[in-house]
């Protein structure tokens, strides 16, 4: 698996969400097999200290943009390192995500979680389809991070689960569209995953009763699946569950037992 990577996805990959948990998987796993790396953040100092260990370690060259993926020149900046770079493999990592109640939000936060989860990812894509001008013998990956909140309507995570279900959708979708054209084309679909933002949003004193799995079992299921399926599942858990609430539970009940599990997790904020 690992060779395959760069010798069929060439020498640059891009990561946006890069800074920490999964995209450091991401980032580390690429960077291990040789692959240069464009790392997109907002966070600048957990940046450059990814990208000086990535580049002592494995002698790797790393092109850091630090931006706000929110901010409106945010998409010209990425397709300019894309394109000078020649990448081949395309992953979003990136995530706005709050746990409260939707009436809670402002509109800038409802602007943001449109912006940064739904409309740059698919820009992007498109983008990256429609103007790479290589070779078309020349396969290209993308991987767009989903959730398993994006398969049920559970409270407190209405704005982000609605967007990681179209980015489950999107990437099925262009699977089946685009793979005769050159693209594989993923939706990772992480459950409960021991990074720093997930964590932190976890109530105090409850960070133990959720079953996580480590981001790089995330990055190694999907980085495997890459090619070979529309999406995939990391952790028998999470692959499990997925299966009992979809395909076995009527989605009445599965609505149900989600909510109420959300609802016990979180109390204090309902």
């Amino acid at each position: 698996m690992k060779q395959d990577l760069k010798e069929k996805y060439g020498s640059w990959a891009f990561i946006a969400g890069a800074a920490e948990g999964l995209g450091s998987a991401y980032a580390t796993a690429l960077a291990s097999v040789g692959m240069n790396l464009i790392l997109v953040d907002q966070q600048k100092a957990l940046q450059e200290k990814l990208a000086g260990r990535l580049n002592s370690s494995f002698g790797i060259e790393v092109f850091p943009i630090h931006l706000d993926l929110a901010d409106s020149g945010a998409l010209r900046i990425i397709l300019e390192a894309l394109q000078e770079k020649a990448c081949r493999l395309f992953i979003y990592n990136a995530a706005y995500s709050q746990v409260q109640r939707f009436l809670e939000n402002d509109p800038d936060q409802l602007d943001r979680y449109v912006r940064v989860n739904v409309q740059v990812p698919l820009q992007l894509v498109h983008a990256f389809c429609a103007g790479h001008k290589l070779k078309p013998e020349l396969r290209k990956g993308i991987i767009l991070m989903s959730s398993l909140a994006g398969s049920w309507g559970t409270q407190l995570l209405g704005p982000y689960g609605g967007s990681k279900a179209f980015n489950h959708n999107l990437a099925e979708s262009l699977h089946h569209e685009l793979k005769d054209e050159g693209f594989d084309v993923l939706a990772c679909i992480a459950g409960p995953t021991s990074t720093p933002g997930y964590l932190a949003s976890l109530p105090r004193g409850k960070v133990n009763a959720v079953a996580v799995i480590k981001p790089d079992q995330v990055v190694l299921a999907a980085l495997r699946a890459l090619g070979n399926r529309a999406f995939v599942i990391p952790g028998f858990r999470n692959r499990l569950n997925y299966f009992l609430m979809c395909r076995i539970l009527p989605r009445s009940c599965s609505l149900k037992l989600m909510n109420r599990a959300v609802g016990k997790l979180y109390r204090e904020k309902l």
